[in-house]
């Protein structure tokens, strides 16, 4: 196969980028309700504000849709995105931990655990999703 037919057999088009990216959303969206409760079920305040859905889906959206964008924008100007993306993305996830660290006194060590693992998970979900809607090769 020729590189520019190559080329044109991974591309995707809008619809089923935005698609995609809108599954990562509910997806992870769904799953971070799954974690906020289960982190109040063991003790996270009730009144933390992180994990009342309405701060979490708003910021699970952003999270996805800018690492989408990110994504892109690496895969289009990098001749190695999947060994960019070997490091970078464990490098964004950690540094999305630090503003929990700071939210210790508000939500305590469960609250805080619970966010950490909101994170992880909307990674997993989202480079899952934009592995298939935005392939690297």
């Amino acid at each position: 196969m020729s590189a520019v037919s190559q080329s044109t057999a991974t591309r995707r088009g809008p619809l089923v980028v935005v698609g995609g990216v809108l599954v990562a959303v509910v997806l992870s969206s769904l799953v971070n309700a799954v974690i906020a409760v289960l982190g109040r079920a063991v003790g996270a305040p009730d009144d933390f504000q992180p994990l009342d859905p309405g701060s979490y889906i708003f910021l699970t959206t952003v999270g996805v849709v800018a690492g989408a964008i990110g994504w892109g924008i690496v895969r289009k100007v990098s001749g190695n995105a999947e060994g960019v993306f070997r490091w970078l993305v464990p490098v964004v996830v950690v540094a999305s931990f630090v503003p929990d660290f700071l939210l210790f006194d508000a939500g305590g060590v469960t609250g805080v655990v619970a966010l950490l693992l909101m994170h992880v998970a909307v990674a997993v979900i989202a480079v899952t999703v934009y592995r298939r809607v935005l392939p690297l090769s």
